[in-house]
């Protein structure tokens, strides 16, 4: 098994001195207290407290959060928002998010709790803004570990640059190719430890990093497996992943849970990227209503009725979704799975009752919920010193005016999206010359799109000014530009997998560029959603033995979000990058012709 970093167990060693020097003192005024009472009085009540430690059971309290993608600075638009319900049933939506909000949160959390244990689950990194993704993650990393994480599993996007570079996250060095990004300053490394439990070397079939962590404090012990989503492959360019297997996550959590047990850890908490929908997206639904679990769906369901009974606990991610959930295990106990939504917008406060006898978790006891991260308490000092090193650092390409927008330009959770036209017609724009490509339409996948375009301004830049920063948080992956042959039949088959396969619960509808339209009947079941004959290119009817000229980026040609049939494409050529792309449509706007959102009606959609 790979050792944890020296720093990480130096950084541990160091937190666990300053809780126990923290106790210390608690301790030493509590005897004072004692000493000062009159003979006869709670002497015994007070001894009491000072040996609590030595109690039967202790609660634990586990923190947790996901998908944090290196929002250092508070996400912008409906993107740092959360909806909460009142008790009349009306809504209201919350501003949420930002790593100085978060610190503060945590640590005024912690406050009380003797046993505390911060935990993720993945995709803390990748897909970040500018401030973090210019410098490759090392800002985010910084935070993460002035936040006290103790430990976390890897998600998909923590792939987005390859084990590699994954390797040098956690153990620390500067970037290969750019070196340190400040002088006399080396990138330490995450300390804490990012678990793999189902991610292997093919070769050896060993894990890529460690699957496992056990947290200890004074005699209560918690372990903890972590795991990615097995579909990673499809998600991530597969350069960066070659030699690794990606194993199936409910095996890979009973085969460690069944290790940790024969190494007398009995209390067991799953770190999992991957999640469900819970039926409203108010942060604070309650999913167990009529019965445990009855309001979630997706793939965490189906994960957690397999999951061994010795699992206590359940942390999950990936689908951006706030839940705090009880689904019943093998056994049919209800047991406690959580998310925390996204961007740091909220936090999960989980108490586990440990029993010292049995050294277990008394499930019944478990009690969970999910917490906004408000934006109306003091800011961390000490996170905001550490966003204002590196913005000093990011200024002179992140401050840069690239182009002006007429209105907020959305990204919503819909079929079609705002954004999605604009990416999709700047793709179509930048391809379509002959010299270029000559692409006849463009595809974008959506989760590709990170975050939406804001009118007002976030800084000096003014309202409907577009900074390169800003053009960075939406496209964040700098994927290549591809243009390709497919027939009208592989697009027909494309829009079909949108809705079907591995994208039949969770439907990716590929954003299209102007002239490109069809019908999605979502009454439908699988490939039927996509209405025969509705397809269309400038009003024609798509030839299904005709080619056309396709423009996409290169995870979409390398078939990623389950498009298998992008991959039998023909005749690619590389284009510029799709940030460059985007940026070159926005340069071509101004103050006083600035761009507005694209109207709507490319894809009709019949519920």
């Amino acid at each position: 098994m790979t050792p944890v970093p020296q720093s990480t167990q130096r950084t541990r060693t160091e937190r666990r001195v300053k809780r126990t020097l923290a106790a210390v003192a608690g301790l030493a005024t509590l005897g004072a207290l004692v000493a000062a009472m009159p003979a006869g009085s709670s002497a015994q009540q007070g001894k009491d407290e000072r040996h609590r430690g030595k109690d039967r059971t202790v609660d634990v309290q586990l923190l947790s959060f996901n998908d944090f993608h290196g929002h250092l600075q508070p996400p912008s638009g409906s993107g740092g928002r959360v909806t909460h319900t009142n008790p009349d049933g009306t809504t209201r939506t919350i501003d949420a998010g930002g790593a100085e909000y978060l610190a503060t949160h945590l640590r005024e959390a912690r406050k009380g709790n003797r046993y505390s244990v911060t935990a993720a689950a993945g995709d803390l990194i990748g897909a970040t803004p500018m401030l973090s993704g210019l410098f490759h993650d090392e800002p985010s990393i910084e935070a993460l570990n002035k936040l006290e994480l103790d430990v976390s599993s890897v998600g998909n996007h923590e792939f987005d640059e390859g084990a590699k570079e994954l390797a040098r996250i956690q153990k620390g060095g500067c970037h290969p190719t750019e070196g340190c990004y400040e002088k006399g300053k080396r990138f330490k490394g995450a300390a804490f430890p990012y678990l793999t439990a189902n991610v292997n070397h093919e070769k050896t079939g060993k894990p890529l990093l460690d699957p496992y962590w056990v947290w200890k404090e004074n005699g209560v012990k918690i372990g903890f497996i972590g795991v990615t989503l097995e579909g990673t492959p499809d998600i991530v360019n597969s350069e960066g992943i070659k030699g690794l297997k990606f194993a199936d996550e409910v095996e890979s959590i009973n085969k460690y849970a069944r290790i940790l047990e024969r190494q007398g850890v009995k209390a067991i908490v799953a770190l999992l990227h991957e999640g469900g929908s819970p039926a409203s997206s108010s942060y604070n639904y309650n999913c167990d209503s009529p019965g445990p679990g009855d309001g979630i769906s997706g793939p965490i369901v189906e994960i957690a009725r397999n999951v061994s009974p010795q699992v206590d606990a359940m942390v999950t991610g990936h689908t951006h979704q706030a839940y705090a959930c009880s689904i019943p295990d093998p056994s049919g106990n209800p047991r406690t799975v959580t998310s925390a939504a996204s961007a740091g917008r909220l936090y999960t406060d989980t108490t586990l009752t440990y029993d010292r006898r049995v050294g277990d978790v008394v499930r019944t006891s478990v009690k969970s919920a999910n917490h906004v991260v408000t934006r109306d308490v003091p800011k961390a000092p000490d996170i905001t010193a550490l966003i204002d090193r590196w913005n000093t650092l990011a200024a002179p390409v992140a401050n840069r005016p690239v182009g002006h927008i007429a209105a907020d330009i959305e990204n919503p959770f819909t079929e079609e999206r705002p954004l999605g036209n604009l990416i999709a017609d700047a793709q179509l724009d930048a391809l379509a010359p002959a010299d270029k490509g000559g692409a006849q339409l463009a595809l974008m996948n959506p989760g590709g799109i990170r975050a939406p375009l804001t009118h007002k301004a976030s800084g000096a830049e003014g309202d409907g000014v577009v900074t390169y920063g800003e053009a960075f948080t939406v496209q964040p992956f700098t994927n290549m530009m591809n243009v390709v042959d497919l027939t009208g039949a592989q697009l027909v088959t494309a829009l079909q997998q949108q809705v079907s396969g591995s994208n039949q619960g969770a439907p990716k509808i590929l954003q299209v560029s102007r002239g490109f339209t069809y019908t999605l009947d979502m009454t439908r079941a699988g490939a039927d959603r996509v209405v025969t004959g509705s397809v269309r290119l400038n009003g024609e009817p798509i030839d299904p033995a005709r080619t056309y000229r396709v423009a996409m980026n290169e995870f979409l040609t390398g078939g990623g979000d389950g498009f298998a049939v992008l991959k039998e494409h023909k005749n690619k050529l590389v284009g510029a990058s799709d940030l460059d792309v985007l940026i070159d449509t926005l340069a071509k706007s101004s103050a006083s012709a600035p761009l507005t959102p694209p109207a709507p009606g490319r894809i009709t959609v019949i519920k």
